[in-house]
C-alpha cells in the first residue's frame, strides 16, 4: 500500500470519525436543550420553593406569636387554679369546722325533737278526744243557758 491509499485510508477513517463525532454532537445538542428546559423547570420550582419558604416562615412568626399569647393564657390560667385551690381549701376547712359540727347539731336537735314529739297515731287520738270533748262543751253550755233561762 501506497502512501496515498494510507493517507486516504486514514482520511476516510477521520471523515467516519467526524461523521460519527457529528452524530455524537447532535445528540449532546438535544440532550443540552433538554437539559436546559430542565433547568428552566428546577428555576421555577426554585422559585416556588423561595415562595413557599417565605409563607412558611410568615406562619412559623405568627405561630410564634399565638405560643407567646398561649403561654400568657397558661400563665394567667396557673393563677386562677392557684386561686381556686386556695379556695377550695377555705371552703373545706369551713364546712370541717363549722358546718359539719352545726349539722351534727342539728341532726341530735331532730333525734331530740322526734324522740320528745308524741307519735302520729297518739296525736290522732287526741285530736278526736279534743273533737269530742268540744262538741260535748257546747252541748253542756247549751243546756246552761237554758237552765239559767228557765230559772
Amino acid at each position: 500500500m501506497s502512501n496515498e491509499e494510507k493517507i486516504l485510508a486514514l482520511l476516510e477513517a477521520q471523515g467516519k470519525t467526524l461523521e460519527e463525532h457529528g452524530r455524537m454532537l447532535v445528540g449532546l445538542q438535544q440532550d443540552v436543550s433538554g437539559l436546559k428546559g430542565d433547568v428552566a423547570v428546577l428555576k421555577e420550582d426554585v422559585s416556588g420553593l423561595k415562595e413557599d419558604v417565605a409563607v412558611l416562615k410568615e406562619d412559623v412568626s405568627g405561630l410564634k406569636e399565638d405560643v407567646a399569647v398561649l403561654k400568657e393564657d397558661v400563665s394567667c390560667l396557673k393563677e386562677d387554679v392557684a386561686g381556686l385551690q386556695e379556695t377550695v381549701t377555705r371552703v373545706a376547712l369551713t364546712q370541717e369546722n363549722i358546718v359539719l359540727p352545726r349539722l351534727d347539731l342539728l341532726a341530735e336537735g331532730h333525734t331530740l325533737l322526734r324522740d320528745t314529739l308524741a307519735p302520729k297515731d297518739r296525736v290522732e287520738v287526741l285530736e278526736e278526744d279534743v273533737a269530742f270533748l268540744k262538741d260535748t262543751t257546747h252541748s253542756l253550755s247549751r243546756r246552761v243557758v237554758k237552765l239559767e233561762q228557765a230559772r
